[in-house]
């Protein structure tokens, strides 16, 4: 007999927002992200270890978004006797980040190493310059 433990937070499920897509954290397995500008770069990593980068994983371009989707399959054998604790998910998942304009798909470049997929969106920042907004007091 296996028993699985799990925890579901009523605070993560309705306040923790995923910044980069929208998505609850509750709705399934959300790869943890790291996105951030690098020169004119767009840079995602995402922490997907266990996962067979050549079968289970996507990267495509959808106008002006980057979406990374694919599966973490549950290989254990279910024979295991006695109480087992698993706070590893498992399941689909799929991960949008919005790009701030569209770019060629051809571009894109992925690499997997050590559990952790690198997506790398070259010149989509380019000729893009922060504009400094002042903020004004009430009197």
């Amino acid at each position: 007999m296996t028993t699985v433990l799990t925890t579901r937070s009523p605070f993560a499920r309705t306040w923790l927002r995923d910044p980069w897509s929208q998505q609850l954290a509750a709705e399934g397995p959300v790869p943890a992200a790291d996105v951030y500008r690098e020169g004119e770069d767009l840079v995602a990593r995402l922490d997907l270890p266990g996962v067979d980068p050549a079968g289970d994983i996507t990267v495509e371009v959808e106008g002006r978004r980057l979406v990374v989707r694919g599966e973490r399959k549950d290989q254990r054998s279910e024979e295991s006797e006695g109480r087992r604790i698993s706070e590893v998910r498992f399941g689909a998942f799929r991960r949008t980040v919005t790009l701030p304009k569209a770019v060629d798909g051809d571009a894109v470049r992925a690499s997997y190493d050590a559990g952790v997929l690198t997506v790398t969106v070259p010149g989509v920042f380019a000729g893009t310059t922060p504009q400094r907004i002042e903020v004004t007091t009430a009197a």
